[in-house]
């Protein structure tokens, strides 16, 4: 199986493991992973920020790098779920609304592919931990994505899963919102934080880093004792 991966800005900036770790379980899998170098931003940040006809531009190159592809993966159901739930508004009665209409059946959020595609759970992946996981909303409302990654973590040998209260709220991170509306942000911050903390968790895991990067920035400047890991993350741990 032919598996071309989307790896998002903040991704490819900040976290290259999370996308190196990624491809590892992806070829564990038996996927022939190969990557598109001359890909770029699925163009969301400036849909969000109002700016459609830039977006837009950004979206057609999108739709070109991965043209033909099998399958598209993408360790963030944010970005997954733009492609799927939006280009289709963008490029609505345009010559490209076929192409878009293919290409929201062909992208996939990385545990979303393992799941529901490849059909495999358990990856031999172990990690001597207690966790909570947070619930991304572009992958619980965009993606409908809610007991895939909890079926997966099930198989991590040595980790202990324990939901916090109000498991489903927003992390307030939001992209530009969080820029806009720092102070309601860092609130819904806190509140995700301590309901974690409330769990005894160690780490806090999630689909998507965009979420993590918020609560991660938040823990750090108050000090406390957890952790964020993406799933790709886990689910390449304890094995080589």
């Amino acid at each position: 199986m032919i598996v071309q991966l989307f790896i998002p800005c903040f991704v490819d900036q900040l976290y290259p493991q999370t996308a190196f770790n990624m491809i590892k379980v992806l070829e564990k899998a038996c996927c022939e992973v190969r990557y598109n170098t001359d890909q770029t931003c699925c163009g969301q940040p400036a849909f969000n920020a109002g700016f459609w006809e830039e977006s837009k531009s950004v979206c057609s190159k999108f739709i070109r790098d991965f043209e033909g592809a099998d399958y598209i993966v993408a360790p963030s159901a944010s970005c997954v779920g733009f492609v799927r739930n939006y280009y289709p508004k963008l490029f609505d009665n345009s010559a490209a609304h076929n192409q878009v209409k293919d290409l929201g059946k062909r992208i996939y959020e990385f545990t979303e592919f393992l799941t529901d595609v490849l059909r495999i759970e358990n990856y031999s992946a172990e990690l001597n931990a207690k966790a909570t996981y947070h619930d991304s909303c572009a992958a619980l409302r965009e993606c409908r994505i809610k007991e895939g990654p909890r079926r997966l973590l099930a198989h991590v040998k040595g980790l202990e899963l324990v939901e916090m209260n109000d498991v489903e709220t927003c992390c307030g991170f939001g992209g530009t919102f969080s820029v806009k509306f720092d102070d309601i942000s860092a609130g819904m911050a806190d509140q995700k934080v301590r309901n974690a903390m409330a769990t005894g968790a160690e780490y806090i895991i999630s689909t998507d880093l965009s979420c993590l990067m918020q609560l991660d920035g938040y823990i750090k400047g108050k000090e406390l004792p957890l952790k964020t890991m993406h799933i790709a993350d886990v689910l390449a741990s304890g094995w080589e």
